[in-house]
């Protein structure tokens, strides 16, 4: 009776029927974040709190990976160029590849694995231990506290993030045009600009604002769902990575399948 009543229960194969059962709870988690981010009360104090935390804590890495990203496209392109004697073209050719894609998803990766792993475990930590429990008993709404707090705060932060990225990027690839070629400063960023269209400076900050929301609520997602004590918190950390990233590069081919279109009009 036992095992009969077992696949009742069972709609497809339990693999399938816990995937369905995950997108209905992400549905409404997602959909609770959109109610409760217009009523008060606004937790302005720890939604700036997480904007340090999530900005400026994140700058030497950014900082540090942006400039090697410029200097290695460089240096990867150059040998292309120079076959057709093309190498004026860098500047345009860096500046479009890193406006358009590479910034963004560069520094949405690494806010991915920074940011999400520490969203993920904080609250999931927080979950395990009972204190969001605790939180709700003294009569402070948690979701909003922990949860809307974050999600606004990375998708503010990460477009700002994408801007510096952009410009250490292309002060990366300046140094080594310079070194190279004698480029000057103001030649180099005259032609960087002459390659951007406001489409292509405009489609970069909207996705953006879409990979920063992604980040937060995924990792918001997975550690207000974590279980099993401190296993669930581990699991919880890196389940938010993997699945954050997942989601940017389908985020980033469908922004390039729009981009194209609006380009092509």
């Amino acid at each position: 009776m036992s095992g009969e009543s077992t696949n009742k229960d069972k709609v497809i194969s339990k693999r399938i029927d816990r995937f369905f059962t995950g997108l209905e709870s992400a549905y409404l988690f997602v959909k609770r974040f959109f109610k409760e981010v217009w009523f008060p009360p606004y937790e302005f104090k720890e939604v700036i709190r997480q904007c340090y935390q999530i900005g400026y804590n994140s700058l030497p890495l950014i900082s540090l990976t942006g400039f090697i990203v410029g200097v290695v496209f460089t240096n990867q392109s150059r040998p292309s160029l120079a076959e057709f004697g093309a190498t004026s073209w860098l500047p345009a050719l860096i500046s479009i590849a890193v406006i358009r894609a590479m910034g963004p998803l560069v520094t949405a990766l690494i806010a991915a694995g920074k940011v999400g792993s520490s969203i993920g475990a904080e609250i999931g930590s927080m979950k395990v231990t009972e204190q969001i429990d605790a939180m709700e008993v003294s009569a402070t709404n948690p979701f909003k506290f922990l949860v809307v707090s974050r999600v606004l705060a990375s998708t503010f932060m990460i477009p700002i993030l994408v801007l510096y990225t952009d410009f250490v990027a292309l002060l990366g690839a300046f140094v080594n045009v310079h070194a190279n070629e004698m480029t000057s400063l103001s030649t180099f960023f005259v032609q960087v600009f002459d390659a951007l269209s406001f489409l292509d400076i405009t489609s970069s900050l909207v996705k953006s604002v879409v990979f920063g929301f992604t980040i937060g609520i995924v990792g918001c997602y997975k550690g207000y769902n974590s279980t099993k004590g401190t296993e669930g918190v581990g699991k919880a950390a890196n389940s938010a990575v993997v699945m954050a990233m997942f989601l940017i590069f389908i985020e980033e081919l469908l922004s390039l399948q729009v981009t194209n279109f609006f380009r092509q009009q």
